[in-house]
């Protein structure tokens, strides 16, 4: 899944646009509850170092950020392209590497973050 699909199907599904609230920032991608404005995507490039990867200082990766059920934090961070969160809570958050996870699985983890943030 790449960061075209994901906000093609985050729009469709949820009937949300991206929101872009950092000027440092401005390709990373907020997407918010319509009602209530709580995130439960969140949508960055960001170099692989940062995350313990290996590349240059030039090597990025397309991440999103998701909130999780805690109990299954352990066994999702097991999956290949599934890390600790970038800059959120650990304990609820996950970092999902777009091209490293099944587009199915991406698809079910945003449902659940959706659901999640409500």
């Amino acid at each position: 899944m790449n960061r075209q699909i994901l906000t093609q199907y985050i729009g469709e599904r949820y009937a949300v646009s991206p929101d872009f609230p950092w000027a440092k920032y401005p390709n990373y991608a907020v997407f918010r509850h319509r009602s209530q404005r709580k995130w439960f995507a969140l949508f960055m490039e960001v170099p692989a170092a940062t995350l313990g990867l290996e590349g240059g200082s030039a090597d990025t990766v397309e991440i999103v950020n998701l909130k999780t059920r805690p109990e299954w934090i352990g066994q999702l961070r097991l999956s290949t392209g599934i890390l600790p969160a970038y800059h959120m809570n650990k304990e609820h958050w996950i970092s999902v590497i777009l091209d490293k996870v099944d587009d199915g699985q991406i698809m079910a983890l945003i449902e659940d973050s959706f659901y999640l943030t409500q």
